[in-house]
């Protein structure tokens, strides 16, 4: 009992310390630059009303500037002071740490000094009046929110960028992916364009975001344009942007792909289906470096790394004429070829491991292993879906299985329903007709113009029908 109350007491003594302690890792230091003393405590009561603030008072620039090595989070900068001007004092703040958010609180109300100021790099510009306590709480308020945001979207992109590393993203320990390894390292030393090709499902966008992740643009936006996915009428819109007005249904301005992936990447998934005319306007933007918004008279000036990737062999389509040739060769670049899941040999059986293991712990499911059988099913099988086929099976194979061994009887291969299947049931000539469509989407991953080009159909028909709900 003695030895509970001494417990107790001990608590209370140190709990102003911890408090204290955690007071500190946790505040928000401001530097108030004032050289004004009343209204320096003014502005420095005003702060300390929010506990997490450290606020510490200097009376000149100089002052200011030799305390810099405490890495002060915000600076309220006084525009007068007796020793530096305002400006003198921002481009030494500046020099110290470009990052560094200042808020310059000023008694003149000039338009065009304020303007010059936020040039230099000042946050914001307050004018000395009633209102400056509100606006610079507020400001300060917005400041430190800002700053939350993009630390946490730092700390995705790291665990974005090690999701991705070559060891992680992309599983393989055969000889034809140690090859594709080694031109993945050469990659991502430069900013040059990159061709990856492959049959559909063979993990051309993991080899991108990789690529992406492990160079010096990992920080940077990874934008994707799907160009089979997009409606041809669509497509410049979604790549270049458009103004408002520039046509039906434009109710406002809209950013393109390559402006948001501007610093980055642009992964231009299936480019083969792009077709010539917008073809044209890419060779164009692309060889000029800028663009122009549909409806717009402004020039936007871009630098983007540029990834593609096609199931098809692009060299074949520009001597059938489908592809343009002068595109072709401004973006080939470094190629990557993908080798099918059929000619990697163990690999399937390590993927195979990688899918069941990731697929248990999302579903809090105990760990599950494949039996040597179950192996020596999935080898013998030459997985026409590759690697997207394999994850579907055997995570399918993870929910059938009784126990925590995963069997042959466990695994099965779905195909794609045969015609013979088809007419086994009476319908109308329109669900044939959707269901042949459906099928077909399904084998080519929903790649509407290659299910158009195989079915002799317009892609409009296709769309109609999505549209329509007749398909999905």
């Amino acid at each position: 009992m003695e030895s509970a109350h001494i417990l107790i007491t001990f608590v209370r003594l140190i709990k102003p310390l911890l408090n204290l302690i955690y007071s500190l890792m946790n505040s928000y230091k401001i530097f108030v630059v004032e050289d004004d003393p009343i209204y320096a405590r003014v502005l420095s009561y005003h702060l300390s009303q929010n506990p997490d603030y450290d606020i510490e008072t200097f009376e000149s620039g100089k002052e200011c500037i030799n305390n810099l090595y405490k890495n002060p989070d915000l600076i309220t900068l006084d525009y007068s002071l007796p020793d530096l001007s305002g400006l003198e004092t921002l481009n030494k703040i500046m020099e110290f740490n470009k990052e560094l958010p200042v808020i310059i609180i000023s008694g003149q109300n000039d338009i065009n000094t304020a303007v010059s100021l936020l040039k230099e790099g000042a946050y914001d510009y307050i004018v000395k009046d009633e209102e400056t306590k509100s606006r610079l709480w507020n400001t300060v308020k917005n400041i430190r929110e800002h700053i939350n945001l993009k630390r946490e979207v730092e700390t995705l992109r790291k665990e974005v960028g090690k999701k991705y590393t070559f060891t992680k993203g992309i599983i393989g320990n055969s000889k034809e992916m140690k090859r594709i390894f080694r031109i993945m390292e050469k990659a991502v030393k430069t900013n040059i364009t990159v061709s990856i090709t492959g049959e559909t499902g063979t993990g051309k966008e993991v080899v991108a975001k990789a690529i992406h992740y492990n160079s010096a643009k990992a920080k940077m936006p990874f934008v994707v344009i799907n160009v089979s996915a997009i409606p041809e009428d669509l497509i410049e819109s979604e790549m270049f942007g458009h103004e408002k007005g520039a046509f039906t249904g434009a109710d406002r301005r809209r950013i393109g792909k390559f402006e948001q992936a501007n610093g980055g990447t642009l992964f231009l998934d299936e480019i083969a289906e792009m077709s010539l005319p917008m073809q044209a306007k890419l060779l164009r933007v692309i060889q000029e470096r800028e663009l122009t918004r549909i409806g717009g008279n402004e020039t936007i000036k871009f630098t983007i790394r540029i990834i593609i990737a096609t199931h098809r062999n692009l060299l074949d389509e520009v001597k059938k004429g489908n592809f343009r040739e002068d595109l072709y060769y401004r973006l080939l670049g470094l190629p990557i070829e993908l080798p099918p899941l059929r000619e990697r040999g163990n690999d399937i059986i390590l993927l195979a491991r990688y899918f069941v293991k990731s697929f248990c712990q999302e579903n809090q499911m105990p760990d599950m292993k494949l039996t040597l059988k179950a192996q020596e099913k999935l080898l013998s099988y030459p997985f026409p879906g590759n690697v997207r086929e394999l994850k579907a099976v055997v995570e399918l194979a993870s929910v059938m299985a009784i126990d925590n061994n995963i069997d042959e009887d466990d695994i099965s291969f779905h195909k794609i329903n045969e015609m013979s299947e088809l007419l086994s049931k009476e319908m109308t000539l329109d669900e044939y007709t959707a269901k042949i469509v459906s099928a077909y989407l399904t084998k080519y991953d929903n790649n509407i113009t290659e299910v158009a080009k195989k079915l002799a159909i317009g892609k409009s028909t296709i769309y109609r029908m999505k549209k329509q709900g007749i398909i999905k």
